[in-house]
């Protein structure tokens, strides 16, 4: 099979329709001091990153690489008089194939650079090799796509909004105080062939007075459209004057900032605890080593963090057996509900524009994860291509939660002994990457028994919507925009997840198996037959061209998904093989030439 056979698209969707606006208090887990310098100690095991040289092959770039790669950049001659503007700064990994060939020991494949760049508007996408300090590929103005969106020029777009005058005078006539006000940028969409090939953000406001949830306070009705190139405004829609600002009563998440209710009594803390040590290990700062698993770990700037080389040990030979090349969210699209001049073009795409891993935050030991975690540090670029160090964006952890992993009792036989049950304890890789209002939290969950689970938390805050109402007006049938407190929306919207998965069961010869679930009804029924009228059967077909891989999930056609080596087989003569399910899934009920949909047609499928 072609490279089709081993990869797959999964749409994960949260389609968030109300949250309610009462706050929870939430549980702490509360240390001593010395306590909490001794966790500190003990599991923060950072790497000396200013030292530290890569083992893998896909092992990110080092300090000394970017800065090498800077150097390289410094004296090229296109930018030997400027230097440009850095918005993506990763690994170019290796061909897979050198990848898969290369074992312990073995000189790495060249390690070389990918780079995105912006100098006198025009973009520069380059392939820097580190062993022959050059430029080995150079295209300008790439017909297709625009770079990361970086943190330097929100801020300076920020700047230059709050500078204008007309800007000015909106706010304070609205009684906010300019030093009082924060900005969000929503993704500005794409929305027809006149802005191609422009870069440009939409600002919008909101105030600190009263609360440090200034997203309960948004100024309604005012967003400034700032060319990001040429850091000036270029349109200011100022429509809302008469709306209210939501008041700041109540609206404090900070935990110290709210009274706790006299009636609810707090929950005491809890630990699990493991006296003899954590039963994973982490060699070189990025292969994880747990019970039968073996995998390559590291943080990216786009994806966040990728999980690669997936082994798993074979309980008979004890041989490692490959199961997937590379997992990672691809993208992040977040489409609002709203034709509102000021919310229609709220579509976006986090990965993609912003970096789950440039917004990653840093994990709070004993309270994001668990005792006995192992942290690991992202290194990443600013837009001067210099390096920095994000800390503690992932956390590698053993997890138990008086789940079963497995249990039976038989009552039928005689004298039999009690029943087995054994407890589940899982490996978990975790990551969480705050974007803007909105706080996820990606886990990659290993279980002993072979399975691979993905979950992704949603935490936060609303992107509120002002609103004069007060009061919401219960009617039948009409269309409703959910008031969640006084003078605020939560405007409906959707949370589409899409992850990439390079499937490498036993190889790379894989075939993704569609198995669908069909109603076989019995006809000719004689005296002797069975009284059932109905049963159902599989009947699999596997993909032989991309198209057939693409799936649209139905409940009243159900079909079960699999990834299988159809060379390796086991003694029955069955494909050794993965099985894909879909959980938490949506399709878009946008129309397909809508231009937010024709921007994420990879939702038009829950598999592609």
């Amino acid at each position: 099979m072609d490279k089709l056979s081993s990869l797959c698209f999964l749409i994960l969707s949260i389609v968030t329709v109300l949250v309610v606006s009462r706050l929870w208090f939430p549980i702490f887990v509360n240390l001593p001091p010395e306590d909490m310098n001794d966790e500190k100690q003990s599991f923060e095991k950072h790497i000396s990153l200013m030292s530290k040289a890569p083992h893998h092959p896909l092992d990110p770039l080092t300090v000394q690489e970017i800065n090498k790669v800077r150097d390289i950049l410094s004296s090229y001659e296109p930018f030997s008089n400027s230097f440009p503007t850095i918005h993506s700064l990763a690994l170019e990994e290796p061909d897979k194939s050198l990848v898969l060939s290369w074992e312990f020991g073995d000189p790495l494949p060249p390690r070389r650079a990918a780079v995105v760049g912006i100098l006198h508007e025009q973009v520069h996408v380059l392939s820097i090799d580190l062993e022959l300090h050059r430029v080995i590929r150079h295209t300008a103005n790439p017909t297709r796509g625009y770079p990361m969106i970086t943190i330097e020029e929100l801020l300076s777009a920020f700047d230059v909004a709050l500078a204008n005058s007309n800007v000015q005078k909106s706010i304070l006539a609205r009684g906010v105080k300019l030093k009082d006000v924060k900005f969000l940028s929503p993704s500005p969409g794409w929305f027809g062939k006149e802005e191609e090939g422009r870069r440009f953000a939409k600002l919008q406001f909101y105030t600190l007075q009263g609360t440090s949830n200034y997203y309960m306070r948004p100024i309604e009705g005012l967003t400034v459209t700032v060319d990001l190139n040429k850091q000036e405004v270029i349109k200011i829609a100022d429509t809302g004057k008469g709306i209210p600002i939501p008041r700041s009563a109540n609206t404090d998440y900070i935990y110290n900032g709210e009274k706790e209710p006299p009636e609810i009594k707090q929950i005491n803390p809890i630990s699990i605890e493991q006296p003899k040590g954590p039963s994973f290990t982490v060699e070189n700062g990025h292969i994880v080593k747990w019970g039968r698993w073996e995998f390559h770990i590291k943080p990216d700037q786009r994806a966040g963090m990728v999980i690669s080389r997936v082994m798993v040990r074979d309980s008979e030979t004890g041989e490692l057996r490959n199961v997937m090349y590379k997992g990672f969210p691809s993208e992040l699209y977040v489409p609002y509900m709203d034709f509102d001049e000021h919310w229609y073009f709220k579509t976006y795409m986090d990965a993609g524009e912003y970096g789950l891993g440039l917004l990653s935050t840093s994990l709070v030991p004993l309270n994001d994860c668990p005792r006995n975690s192992y942290y690991m540090d992202g290194v990443f670029v600013d837009g001067n291509g210099k390096p920095y160090v994000q800390e503690n964006i992932i956390c590698v952890f053993e997890r138990y939660a008086g789940d079963i992993s497995w249990r039976h009792t038989d009552t039928l036989l005689p004298n039999a002994k009690s029943g087995e049950a054994r407890q589940k304890v899982t490996l978990v890789a975790r990551m969480t990457s705050t974007l803007g209002n909105y706080d996820y939290i990606i886990d990659w969950e290993f279980q002993t028994d072979g399975l691979i689970r993905v979950e992704v938390g949603l935490s936060g805050m609303l992107m509120i919507k002002a609103t004069p109402k007060e009061y919401t007006e219960n009617k039948d049938n009409e269309g409703f925009e959910p008031l969640v407190s006084e003078n605020a929306i939560g405007v409906v919207h959707d949370h589409y997840i899409t992850f990439y998965l390079d499937m490498d069961v036993d190889g790379v010869n894989n075939s993704f198996v569609n198995i669908d679930l069909v109603k076989e009804e019995q006809v000719n029924k004689s005296p002797k037959s069975s009284p059932r009228k109905s049963i159902y059967k599989p009947y699999k077909k596997v993909a032989k061209m991309e198209d057939e891989a693409k799936i649209i999930l139905s409940l009243v056609d159900p079909s079960e998904f699999h990834v299988v080596n159809p060379t390796k087989l086991s003694r029955l003569g069955n494909p050794s093989g993965y099985k894909i399910v879909p959980t938490a899934t949506a399709a878009s009920l946008l129309d397909l030439d809508d231009p937010p949909q024709i921007r994420s047609a990879f939702t038009n499928n829950q598999f592609e």
